[in-house]
């Protein structure tokens, strides 16, 4: 664990607040990353969603029921 005491955390504190959020914001891109295996899944229940769609095992909903079951 990284602590403030760390000679790199205390320099990068002292940085001008513009430097810390890109470096923030730098460190959060790099953690958005995709996972393959999760995308995979993903691309296989859309598709298997709309192969049952089509072949009439299930329905669609309009939009405005679903939108209005979630206001407030």
């Amino acid at each position: 664990m990284i602590q403030r005491t760390d000679p790199i955390v205390r320099q990068l504190a002292e940085l001008p607040d513009a430097d810390r959020l890109q470096l923030v914001d730098y460190l959060l891109e790099s953690l958005d990353q995709p996972d393959p295996e999760i995308e995979r899944l993903w691309v296989a229940e859309a598709q298997s969603r709309w192969d049952a769609y089509q072949r009439g095992e299930i329905s669609s909903v309009p939009e405005n029921e679903v939108f209005a079951k979630y206001r407030t």
